[in-house]
């Protein structure tokens, strides 16, 4: 049976399509974790073609309503993004209290958080590290990359780079679990008081080997985050490169008004 969505409207079918559906999950018609009709039923309802259709589920997508499986179809998202606050998740009392970051901030948001370690060992400094660190180009680095889940998700890839002669001195650094409060919390231990963060955010489309990681449809958008973690001494202990699924998370920045 084919819509009227179009019929006297100045809106790209496209469009009023993807308004039509996203009214359905607001209202709960198609609930949360429910499949989206296929393409061709909604070729029939709506009397469009099929490029039309897959314009309209790119929008979704892009709007973080829906989920596109490769081979399955697309599905209503179960759950809303996590809200990263800046000026909450790297407070000291977290890591005392024995949780690192993502840690605090999933159990915040209400999804339960796991991490899988991917690797941990020395590699030599690329050139961008590098010149974060402060050491020579090629010199030897820790690092830890890892996969972190929401709800048994994928949601973010990150990878730490630590000066070697800071690494070397801490042996639960080598270890997946560093235990309670994460690195950060064992750098204090070891006298590296953390004075600030810095974060760069740039957005951009995943590589084939990030959409495979996190499960993302192709084409889909990431955020890029660099963070250096620095010390009251004015040294950078620590670097993470982080690909986060975009549409996973929602970024929140105090920032004050004073000088």
């Amino acid at each position: 049976m084919t819509s009227a969505v179009g019929a006297k409207s100045g809106k790209p079918r496209y469009l009023q399509i993807a308004d039509d559906i996203e009214q359905q999950i607001k209202t709960g018609a198609l609930a949360p974790a429910s499949e989206v009709p296929s393409e061709a039923q909604l070729m029939d309802r709506y009397g469009v073609s099929s490029g039309t259709v897959r314009k309209a589920i790119a929008e979704l997508r892009a709007a973080g309503l829906v989920e596109t499986h490769q081979g399955k179809g697309s599905f209503v998202k179960s759950r809303p993004p996590v809200t990263r606050k800046s000026s909450d998740r790297f407070r000291r009392s977290h890591r005392r209290a024995g949780k690192a970051a993502y840690i605090a901030e999933t159990e915040q948001a209400g999804v339960k958080p796991t991490v899988r370690v991917l690797s941990v060992g020395p590699v030599a400094a690329p050139a961008e590290i590098a010149d974060r660190l402060a050491v020579t180009e090629g010199a030897k680095v820790l690092a830890r990359r890892r996969l972190y889940f929401s709800d048994g998700t994928p949601t973010e890839e990150a990878t730490s780079y630590l000066p070697w002669d800071v690494a070397r001195d801490i042996p639960e650094l080598f270890e997946d679990n560093p235990g309670g409060g994460g690195i950060y919390a064992r750098l204090e231990e070891h006298g590296h008081e953390f004075a600030e963060y810095t974060e760069t955010i740039r957005a951009r489309l995943a590589t084939k080997q990030e959409a495979t990681a996190l499960s993302l449809s192709p084409g889909s958008p990431v955020i890029h985050l660099t963070r250096n973690a620095v010390t009251d001494a004015g040294r950078v202990v620590e670097v993470c490169d982080t690909i986060m699924a975009a549409d996973q998370f929602v970024l929140d920045y105090r920032i004050p008004a004073t000088d």
